[in-house]
């Protein structure tokens, strides 16, 4: 096997570290969610970790711990580019060179110029160091936001919204519950389960009062509120919305920021650590995010009802004519019982009038 190609073991190995990255998606900002695993100098797996919340171990390190001697001479799999920088723990690459790891095999490059440099160490200490194995994969995972975040200086956002089959979010009379199955609803909570954030408008909370909490995943009964929360976040720029709204309970921590601009709302939730957010305010608060073309994501879960009036998905997008509608990349449709799942990414067209 050439130093500069993976070996079936080493795609497998990093088949096996995102799965354990997906595993702490959500519990780790603002540290990205990193997977490692060591194989010994025959290829066996012999330590594996992911990024422990912040302030903590990180993935490399915690697989060293379980590895322990059988680490020398093997290979750490990672997904992320090993971090060169002594922050609230020391750098990684320097704890693999001191393990003696002697081949370092991960999938995506780190941009942040703090802890970027790991592979450069590595290649200096004489350690064979392959990049961009599995990097696909990996980013359709928790490091495909990140990356955007750090990339971007601003959270990646994730829009989701549930409609019925001709785009209504409610009836006439204001009821919404509930549009989407049981199915779809659990779906949600599994999304709420790997952010840092859930955004809302005022008119959102007044209207439905929800909770915004994760319940029901990983194992958990229906009900049973998730040991990890993210955080709630309403924007009330007029604060018109009560204390004693359900967000407002003891189930998880609240902020309220006083701006009606998405820009100043996502730079303050990215200097709080805040790397993926997930819309879910109505129609205005989501129309004027797509105005700012700061949607990077759009999660629908679209019901097989009609009702013919009532509140849209989407508000005033500053789209005026066809030409400029912004076009969706969809990467997955599922059905999810009689409801069916759309995810993609926005295309966004020049906004010249035709």
């Amino acid at each position: 096997m050439s130093v500069l190609q993976p070996s079936d073991s080493e795609i497998k190995a990093m088949e096996q570290a995102a799965g354990l990255a997906r595993a702490v998606a959500g519990r780790t900002s603002p540290n990205p969610a990193v997977g490692a695993v060591i194989l010994d100098a025959d290829g066996q797996i012999v330590g594996e970790g992911a990024t422990q919340p912040a302030g903590r171990e990180h993935a490399e390190v915690m697989a060293l711990a379980i590895a322990g001697a059988a680490a020398r001479g093997g290979t750490a799999v990672v997904t992320l580019e090993p971090c060169d920088h002594r922050g609230r723990t020391g750098p990684c690459s320097q704890a693999l060179i001191e393990a003696g790891i002697v081949r370092v095999v991960y999938a995506a490059d780190d941009p942040n110029p703090v802890a970027a440099g790991g592979a450069q160490r590595l290649r200096e200490a004489g350690v064979h160091v392959i990049s961009g194995i599995g990097q696909a994969e990996v980013l359709r995972g928790p490091l495909g936001p990140w990356l955007h975040a750090v990339n971007h200086a601003r959270p990646f956002v994730t829009w989701k919204y549930a409609a019925t089959l001709d785009g209504r979010t409610a009836a006439v009379d204001g009821t919404s519950r509930w549009i989407s199955n049981p199915v779809s609803r659990a779906d949600v909570h599994s999304l709420r389960d790997v952010v840092d954030a859930i955004v809302v408008g005022s008119g959102t909370v007044l209207a439905d009062d929800p909770q915004l909490t994760v319940r029901g995943v990983r194992g958990a009964s229906e009900d049973e509120l998730a040991d990890r929360q993210p955080l709630r976040v309403l924007m009330d720029r007029r604060h018109r919305v009560s204390p004693n709204a359900m967000m407002f309970d003891q189930s998880a921590e609240t902020i309220v920021l006083d701006t009606a601009v998405p820009r100043f709302a996502l730079k303050a939730l990215f200097d709080r650590g805040v790397r993926h957010v997930l819309l879910e305010g109505g129609a205005t608060l989501a129309g004027a995010f797509m105005e700012d073309r700061l949607v990077d994501q759009v999660i629908a879960y679209i019901a097989p009802k009609l009702l013919g009036a009532g509140p849209a998905a989407l508000g005033d997008s500053g789209i005026t004519t066809m030409s400029n509608a912004v076009t969706l990349e969809v990467s997955e449709v599922l059905r999810l019982g009689d409801d069916v799942k759309i995810t993609g990414r926005p295309v966004w067209p020049d906004r010249r009038e035709a």
